[in-house]
């Protein structure tokens, strides 16, 4: 069988030629390859290498044994083009420096490191398409999995094609992106691949059994007749008996050569006869093994199939795999790859030794640093297993935990913690055990249970150590906020009894939000108001980052604060390539938009979480984006009330959506519901709906229960915000046309564009009850011209009706963007017209300058302009 053109593969081929002709073009590709082992995912990338011309090509291959070891998947792929790592900017350069152990730096984020190497490669593919294989990912390092997945869901227009090849039935980081399943060869072209691998006659039956039992898999094709039918059931188990019984029959230096090739994952030929030479394996085991067919050598090491690999070394006697990966150690550079040799050494201990123990305590911390949490979490794990003092081993036990909840794994960290209650007691490793247990509630979203865990904590931590006890109050604090339930008040006050006097921005938030639920908020609000400015003019990455900071500046109705604090966040997030914490800050941010009225910028900033959302693979973050279809107008799935601050942001989105609709009963329900729940944040939002939708349904008992809490908090935080919702609610309770006048006129200084227009919509629904048909058109007309433009497209209906109501003839408007850009060019165009290059641009939106150039060429062609220049005058702010 022919390299460059397989039996039965005209089909998948062609699909695979198709995207290497479009990275000819200038256009990127990424296509998983799914499929039974033996099926033909390999041979169908290795022909296409063969047949393809004009291109570069890099490789990797995921490797059972090298699973626990960060970015050993990675490296092979970028080692071709790392002497241009200079060409990168400077952040990305030391990231991914860092990663590999080039050079000393802080500890690189991710999504930094997956950045640079979207950069590496686009660099690469500059001159002639880069095509990225990467081979069984399966078997891929959690790292280098979650980098490669960011790179292939950020492709666009680099010249560069990644193909990924998994097994089926496994799971893995590539899920979302576009698949091609490659199934067995249909009857005649197994018959044909058989006799083509078979030359010379061959008994029709036993061609026939052969057939059957190989359901099509190419490679069981050809190693069922070397062994004969087996007993296994299964294409893959026929395989591994197939190869097994192979081995079985070698002699056992030839074994032992297969069981150290099968331990030595870099196919380092010089590596691999060192360690044959430590097990006095001469050249009649190279020339044996060799003849086997299983193995060949050369400047890599290959294995005939990645099967032969494990099934040599799942199959070897356990004696047999330490004594390989003995010699291994033994002849692996301490300096030059320290962890690797850990590994060995840990893998051929047989019995436990602080002495390995030690070594793979030393790597973790390195491996850390370099940004491998999960690894450093599988060496710590081992270091466990071989520790025979009870406290040494209860302080690795608590730091494999901490290192397996950083990597994400967070099951694995809860089970770790539960062991840890078996150790000797310690007070503080207790309280620290107890606190992470909390963090990694909260990470799973049972805040309430958070809340009370992280309480637990603090109080364990307080006489122990005072500071972290602070960040942990405050942390309970924040949990019992995002549980939004009835429990949240009782956690806080428990928190509140115990906080001591303030010593710095975060502190004084803890003490002033305690009090907020414990003495209530006017007696609060004017400790919170000082919390908020601290918090404003401390620009510290723990209170840039803290989730609360811009909950507490909107339930002070503050919304100008809050968007600053929010925009902080984002800041940060991008600095630091922290993805999952940027999301969050879109949406909380996009949210805030939304509340503002500026629906517009609110859907760019959903799109762009979104799309981050899929880069990573992570769940998208929809608060913002259900609150978006609230004010457009638009219907969203149900959330129960139950799920937290899920359920209490989807109750105040049907009280919006429900008054602009019109349908004011359901609409006084829920914000009655929502009212009553004193969530923090969400009594500024709520007041103005439920004295709407009460005045609405002649419930005038609670529009003055309403006004009455709406007046004690503007008294106790007067700003614009506040005095125009009170001044909307005395208005509807009271049908005072100043108090309507007072609260455009407070709305008007605010930046709550939709709220002044509602506070218009109202006064001149007022204005044409009450007859006043010629005044009511003006304010009308004025509310109407605005909701549209913002997108409220509810509200703006209800003006249009109310209009239509006047005798004034009115058609419906639509917002449209600027000559029909995407978000993302709208969004690219903009930060170019503000002055930023292309890698500026790029690095802020996890993206290559090749897809920026590309995204503004389109921009640039849609508005009819030739430069970054006339942006400034097409492109309005």
């Amino acid at each position: 069988m022919g390299r460059a053109e397989l039996v039965g593969r005209r089909t998948e081929s062609t699909e695979l030629d198709r995207l290497i002709e479009a990275a000819r073009g200038g256009r990127s590709g990424v296509l998983v390859l799914h499929g039974e082992p033996g099926v033909g995912k390999s041979a169908l990338l290795e022909a296409m290498e063969a047949r393809t011309t004009d291109c570069l090509f890099t490789r990797t291959a995921g490797v059972e044994a090298e699973m626990e070891l960060a970015y050993a998947g990675l490296y092979p792929l970028c080692q071709p083009f790392l002497d241009d790592i200079d060409r990168l900017p400077a952040p990305l350069a030391e990231a991914l420096g860092t990663a590999f152990g080039l050079v000393s730096g802080p500890t690189p984020n991710a999504f930094l490191v997956g950045l640079a190497v979207l950069n590496l490669f686009a660099t690469a593919a500059a001159d002639k398409p880069l095509i990225c294989i990467v081979d069984d990912a399966q078997w891929l390092d959690k790292m280098s999995e979650l980098i490669l997945a960011f790179v292939a869901r950020r492709l666009n227009a680099e010249s560069i094609v990644m193909i990924i090849a998994v097994r089926n039935g496994v799971e893995h980081g590539f899920t979302g992106l576009r698949e091609l399943e490659i199934t067995g060869l249909d009857r005649a072209d197994a018959q044909t691949l058989l006799e083509t691998s078979l030359p010379g006659l061959i008994d029709p039956r036993v061609k026939d059994r052969i057939v059957a039992e190989a359901q099509g898999n190419p490679l069981a094709l050809i190693e069922l007749p070397h062994t004969g039918a087996g007993r296994a059931s299964g294409q893959t188990a026929l395989i591994e008996e197939s190869f097994e019984q192979r081995l079985d029959v070698l002699p056992a230096d030839a074994r032992q050569l297969l069981t150290l090739a099968a331990a030595e994952p870099l196919g380092d030929p010089t590596l691999l006869w060192r360690a044959a030479e430590r097990l006095e394996l001469g050249a009649e085991a190279a020339t044996t093994a060799l003849e086997s067919g299983l193995i060949t050598f050369g400047t890599h090491i290959r294995f005939r199939h990645p099967l032969v690999r494990s099934t040599a070394y799942r199959t070897a006697a356990a004696s047999d795999r330490q004594a390989a990966h003995q010699a291994l150690a033994e002849v692996t550079d301490p300096d030059r790859d320290p962890d690797r040799r850990a590994w060995h050494r840990a893998q051929a201990a047989p019995r436990p030794d602080e002495d390995v123990a030690a070594d793979l305590e030393r790597s973790a911390a390195g491996v850390r640093e370099r940004g491998g949490h999960f690894a450093a979490g599988a060496f710590l794990e081992r270091a466990v297993e071989l520790t025979l003092d009870p406290e040494r081993r209860a302080e690795r036990m608590l730091a494999a935990a901490t290192a397996r909840s950083a990597g994400g794994a967070l099951d694995t960290a809860l089970g770790l913690l539960d062991s840890l209650q078996n150790s000797p007691p310690d007070e503080l490793r207790s309280a620290l055990a107890q606190r992470l247990r909390g963090q990694i509630q909260f990470d799973q979203g049972n805040n309430r249970g958070a809340a009370a865990t992280l309480l637990d904590a603090a109080r364990q931590l307080e006489p122990l150590k005072p500071d972290l006890a602070q960040s942990t109050h405050l942390a309970a604090l924040t949990a019992a906020i995002w549980a939004a339930g009835p429990d949240s008040a009782g956690i806080v006050a428990e928190v509140a009894a115990a906080v001591p006097a303030p010593n710095g921005a975060a502190e004084s938030l803890l003490q002033a939000l305690a009090a907020r639920f414990t003495r209530g908020y006017v007696a609060a609000a004017p400790d919170l108001t000082k919390a908020i400015a601290a918090e404003l003019r401390d620009h510290s990455d723990e209170a840039t980052g803290h989730l609360a900071n811009g909950i507490v500046a909107v339930d002070l109705w503050d919304l100008e604060a809050a968007r600053r604090l929010v925009a902080r966040q984002e800041r940060l997030a991008r600095q630091t390539g922290a993805l999952l914490r940027l999301q969050f800050a879109l949406d909380f941010s996009a949210a805030l938009h939304c509340i503002g009225g500026q629906l517009a910028a609110a859907g760019r900033l959903v799109d762009e979480q979104r799309r981050l959302s899929a880069a990573t693979g992570k769940p998208s973050v929809e608060y913002g984006g259900r609150l978006l279809k609230a004010f457009r107008g638009e219907a969203a799935g149900p959330v129960g009330r139950d799920q937290g601050r899920a359920g209490v942001l989807t109750a105040y989105a049907e009280v919006v959506l429900n008054n602009g609709l019109g349908r004011y009963e359901p609409a006084r329900d829920a914000a009655q519901w929502l009212f009553e729940q004193d969530v923090i944040g969400y009594g500024a939002l709520v007041a103005g709906e439920l004295a709407e939708a009460a005045s609405r349904t002649g419930d005038s008992k609670l529009v003055e229960s309403t006004l009455t809490w709406v007046s004690t908090r503007a008294t106790a935080v007067p700003t614009n915000w506040s005095r125009g919702i009170e001044a909307r609610v005395r208005a509807l309770l009271n049908g005072d046309e100043g108090e309507y006048r007072q609260s455009i006129a407070c709305l008007d200084r605010t930046s709550l564009q939709g709220e002044a227009a509602r506070s218009r919509l109202l006064y001149g629904e007022w204005l044409r009850r009450a007859g006043r048909r010629a005044d009511a058109r003006g304010e009308l007309r004025t509310a109407y011209d605005a909701l549209s433009a913002l997108g409220l497209g509810a509200f703006a209906e209800r003006a249009r009706h109310e209009l239509l109501a006047t005798g004034e003839t009115v058609r419906k408007r639509s917002v449209e963007t600027v000559n029909e850009l995407t978000t993302q060019e709208a969004q690219i165009a903009g930060l170019a017209r503000d002055g930023l290059t292309n890698p500026e641009i790029a690095a802020q939106l996890f993206l290559s300058p090749r897809t920026v150039e590309w995204h503004l060429r389109k921009t640039f062609a849609k508005l009819g302009i030739t430069s970054r220049r006339q942006l400034r005058d097409t492109l309005p702010r």
